[in-house]
């Protein structure tokens, strides 16, 4: 791993350099574990008490930090310390896996299958009939690409994720390992004489640029038309999002938590981790769903829900801390 002067650092993140180190940065890490040669960073006054203990020779911090860093210790101040850290972490990033050749002797590509230049394709991958991938795409080992589906350029799809037919991603994409995206949608419906009937999932599923989805996350194709993800969403891991969803661009989605059918995100929605959205429900712009969380009716736009069933978090505040008084007061 590379190792780097402060001021080289700070080349990159142009913020004010405070005191003084001559030791080389040799790597990132959090104030806690950091060692003599390590660089970490204080997005939050609170951690301030933190930097006394630590070994790290520097740290990257918000403007309004006030103390000082000591003896052959440096603070680079910059706006926003979170953002400025993950620059840092750009620096010392390691390379990716290689890749011995462009495409693997192994891979299996359907002769009608379009590869755009500078792509890459590794070991036990299946790209089927009429796929067209864009420039410079990494396909990781054991990836399945189905029929007809596009894959825009610069997006990169981790070992071992699933894109089935008619899919359609957009440019500079990331999926992480297992992800599945285009699997039919849940869709049943009781006949007396012949049980359970599955319905048809006949649609597709559309992703915009700039979207990355996390490992074993589901996308569920349409039962007709499209789900469709926006522009620019962060899906974490273990995600649902059911048939025909629809979410804006700049959707967040933490871990477990998942979209029933048919639910439509504005732009900007926020979507706590373990909270779960009823199907047909719509959640306006910049609107957020606190963690565990349940919403079983729409939501207007730029509000904060809690609980479950999710209300207004100032109200579910209000209760909680009535039932914690009511608590303390029987054990009296």
């Amino acid at each position: 791993m590379n190792s780097y002067s402060i001021q080289e650092i700070n080349e990159v993140l142009k913020g004010t350099i405070v005191g003084d180190t001559s030791i080389k940065i040799a790597a990132p890490e959090q104030l806690e574990l950091a060692s003599a040669s390590d660089i970490s960073f204080i997005g939050n006054k609170k951690y301030e008490k933190l930097w006394e203990t630590s070994k790290a020779c520097a740290a990257v911090v918000n403007e309004d930090i006030s103390i000082e860093p000591g003896e052959n210790r440096v603070f680079i101040k910059v706006k926003n310390a979170d953002l400025a850290m993950s620059q840092v972490l750009e620096l010392f990033a390691p390379p990716t896996p290689l890749f011995d050749t462009q495409i693997h002797p192994t891979a299996t590509i359907d002769s009608t299958a379009v590869i755009g230049n500078g792509s890459r394709i590794g070991a036990g991958c299946y790209i089927g009939p009429n796929v067209q991938l864009g420039e410079n795409v990494t396909i990781y080992p054991n990836v399945t690409i189905l029929d007809e589906c596009t894959i825009g350029k610069n997006t990169v799809i981790w070992s071992g994720a699933v894109v089935r037919e008619r899919c359609h991603m957009g440019n500079n994409c990331i999926i992480h390992p297992n992800a599945t995206i285009g699997a039919d949608g849940f869709g049943f419906r009781p006949d007396p004489e012949r049980g359970l009937i599955k319905i048809p999932q006949i649609g597709n599923v559309i992703i915009g640029n700039g979207v990355e989805i996390g490992a074993n996350s589901c996308v569920d194709r349409g039962k007709f038309s499209s789900t469709i993800l926006g522009d620019g969403c962060k899906i974490d891991n273990l995600i649902q999002i059911g048939h025909n969803s629809k979410l804006g661009r700049f959707c967040i989605m933490a871990g477990q938590s998942g979209l029933a059918g048919s639910v439509t995100l504005g732009n900007g929605v926020l979507i706590g981790g373990s909270a779960s959205i009823t199907d047909h429900v719509t959640i306006g712009d910049g609107s957020i769903i606190g963690g565990g969380s349940g919403v079983t009716k729409d939501v207007p736009a730029g509000v904060t829900l809690l609980g479950y069933p999710a209300i207004d978090a100032r109200d579910a505040l209000r209760q909680w801390a009535i039932l914690k008084r009511l608590v303390n007061e029987s054990k009296k």
